[in-house]
This record gives C-alpha cells, sequence and structure tokens, in this order.
C-alpha cells in the first residue's frame, strides 16, 4: 500500500480517537465584489457611525456644506459645465419636440396647438417665442403617422442621451469620484435613463394638453362639470413640479459613479434646485422684459440667445442642487469618521474602467496585484 493508503488510514484512526478534534478543509472565501468597487469610499464602520438623515447633522456640519458648496461651484467649473449642458440640451431639444409633435399629430393638430399655448405661461417672453416657431415649423413639416412618431422617438432616444451623458461626466466631477462602469454597463444606463426621463417629458406634456376644453370635457364626463376646471387649473401646476422632482431624482440617483444614500425622491438638493430655477427664471423674464436690451443687440437672434440664457440659468441650478447634495454626503462621512481631505467620500458604484493612478489615489491595490491576489 502507497503512502497515501497509509496517510488516509492514520487519518481515519485519529479521528476515532475520543477527544481528537477532526480538521475540516477550509471554508472558501465568497468571491469579490465584480465591480472592483469594494474598498473604495467610507468603510462599513464609517457607514455605522454615519447619521442616517441630514437632519441629524450639527449645525456646524450644515455650515461646511454651504461653505464647500460654495467652493466646489468654483473648483468643479459649474458655469462651464451648465454651458456644456445647454449645449447637448439645444441638440436634443428639437429631436425631442419632433417626437413630442409626432405623437401629438396622431391626435389632432389641436393638441399641439394646446402644447404650444401652455408654454406661454413657462418660458420667458423672447424664449416662448423660439419654442412656439419651433413647434408650429415641426408640426407643419412632420406626418402624422405612427411611422414618423415611432422614428421620432429613436432619434430623440439617441440624441437626448447626449445631454444625459454629459450629465453623467459633470456628476462625477462634482463627487469627486471617476468614472468607474464599463461601456457595456453605461450605455444601458445612459439610454434607460433617457428613455426615462422622456417618458416623464411627455407626461408633463399631456398635463398641458389636459386644459380648457379638454378639462372641461372630461368633467362633463365624470357629471362634474365646471367644477373639473376650476381644480384643474389649480392642480396641474403642483403635477407638473412633481414631474420636474421625479426628472431631477432620476439624474441625481442615476448619473454618478457613486452609491450615495440609494432613491430619493426629494432631496435638500433637488428642493434647492427648483428653488433657484423658479426665482432665477422669474427674475430673468422681468429682467429681460424691463432692462435688457437684447433686441437691439442681438437683433432677430434674441430670442434665441434669451432662449439660450434661459436653459444656461435652469442647468446651472441642477449642478448646483447636485453639488449641495454631494457636500452633504462628505459631511456625513466625516461625521462618520472618515478624513476630511479624503476621497472619494462615497462609495463607487464600479471601479473596473479606473486606471491605474485612479485607483492608487483612491487607495486600491493595482489591477495586477489585485487579480493576483
Amino acid at each position: 500500500m502507497g503512502p497515501s493508503g497509509a496517510g488516509n488510514r492514520r487519518d481515519m484512526a485519529e479521528s476515532s480517537v475520543p477527544g481528537h478534534r477532526i480538521t475540516e478543509p477550509p471554508t472558501p472565501s465568497p468571491d469579490p465584489d465584480p465591480s472592483g468597487a469594494e474598498g473604495a469610499g467610507p468603510g462599513a464602520a464609517v457607514e455605522e457611525r454615519a447619521p442616517d438623515s441630514p437632519a441629524d447633522l450639527p449645525a456646524s456640519s450644515w455650515l461646511a456644506v454651504l461653505k464647500g458648496s460654495v467652493r466646489e461651484f468654483t473648483d468643479d467649473e459649474l458655469m462651464d459645465r451648465a454651458a456644456a449642458l445647454t449645449y447637448y440640451g439645444v441638440l436634443s431639444l428639437f429631436p425631442a419636440l419632433l417626437a413630442l409633435v409626432s405623437l401629438l399629430g396622431i391626435s389632432g393638430r389641436r393638441t399641439t396647438d394646446r402644447v404650444t399655448e401652455s408654454l406661454r405661461e413657462l418660458a420667458p417672453g423672447p424664449a416662448r417665442d423660439v419654442l412656439e416657431q419651433a413647434l408650429q415649423a415641426l408640426s407643419a413639416n412632420t406626418g402624422t403617422g405612427a411611422l414618423m412618431a415611432g422614428v421620432g422617438l429613436l432619434v430623440a432616444l439617441w440624441s437626448s442621451s447626449g445631454y444625459v451623458g454629459a450629465f453623467m461626466r459633470s456628476a462625477n466631477r462634482v463627487h469627486d469620484v471617476p468614472e468607474g462602469r464599463p461601456l457595456w454597463k453605461l450605455l444601458p444606463v445612459r439610454l434607460g435613463m433617457t428613455a426615462a426621463l422622456m417618458v416623464t417629458a411627455a407626461a408633463g406634456a399631456l398635463l398641458l394638453v389636459l386644459s380648457g376644453d379638454a378639462a372641461r370635457r372630461a368633467g362633463d364626463a365624470l357629471g362634474v362639470g365646471d367644477t373639473a376646471l376650476a381644480v384643474w387649473s389649480v392642480l396641474r401646476w403642483p403635477a407638473l413640479l412633481l414631474l420636474a422632482v421625479v426628472m431631477i431624482a432620476l439624474l441625481y440617483w442615476g448619473s454618478p459613479n457613486a452609491k450615495g444614500r440609494g432613491w430619493r425622491w426629494i432631496t435638500p438638493g433637488s428642493v434647492l434646485a427648483l428653488l433657484i430655477w423658479a426665482a432665477a427664471s422669474a427674475g430673468f423674464a422681468v429682467y429681460v422684459s424691463a432692462f435688457a436690451s437684447y433686441n437691439r443687440v442681438y437683433g432677430t437672434m434674441a430670442g434665441v440667445v434669451v432662449f439660450l440664457v434661459w436653459l444656461w440659468i435652469g442647468n446651472l441650478a441642477v449642478l448646483l442642487g447636485l453639488e449641495f447634495d454631494a457636500e452633504l454626503l462628505r459631511r456625513r462621512a466625516v461625521a462618520g469618521g472618515m478624513p476630511p481631505d479624503r476621497e472619494p467620500y462615497v462609495r463607487p458604484r464600479d471601479t473596473r474602467a479606473w486606471s491605474e493612478e485612479e485607483r492608487r489615489e483612491a487607495g486600491l491595490p493595482d489591477t495586477a496585484r489585485h487579480r493576483g491576489a
């Protein structure tokens, strides 16, 4: 009998001796996180000590959030990034309008006219003129068939995804975390977010359509008559505000390569963004109508310039809200014991696309050593 047989017999004999402990093979360790994000950002101890809600942060942390937001506003170049988002927004706007007009055209020209009329209550004067002219031109030159609507939707989806991609890059800069999601993972997220935003925008257009005669007819069908019109004239603006909250929440949640605190319908940053956007839009409308001289300076291009400035203000407001939320996450990690100057201060979703330098800066092992470990 060979040595292996003798060894097996000896092990069996030892296991039968009273009090002798049988040595079992070690349990295999669980597979590492396939995203490679384990070890970057706040650890488990920091997460356990960190406050669960922003309301639990001390007053000194809120002051630090305000100071950090002002500092990062310059460091993250938010004004330039808002300008880039405005550029991508314009590129995606008209394909989106084409899809919207194609869908609305299926139900008749009057539906498109109702959307055009409702825009007069939302945008500053010259910007409103640009949108109205675009809608009228598209509705006059676009077929109303389902095929045209489908083609318009596909074109709008791809064009609008450029805006979402630009917002993702800005969100990563705001959170001070590099993009680590590989392309095969990033592209579906980008297109999925774009589709969700387009559906939400279409719901907003539907809310604009359901006004005036449409609301009265719906009230007559339900037997409440003019009461439905009065109620809807009040409720449609909060409903539009709710849709705006959903769109901002989606951008804040899915854009950065950061896990954050998960999905949040309303965050302090989103509330701040909406307040800034509303106040700035109202102030800009007053400025344009009473003090500005865009017509004398830009002539026939005045409406386009005002429209671009208005879009830039909106994008800047959304980025400011995102920056505020990011600073809240930083202060939450600091309150949990993380050093204030350590980055990233949030857990990344994925690190597989990080360079070796980015991995070293985050305190992660090099890819070669990580694979050999």
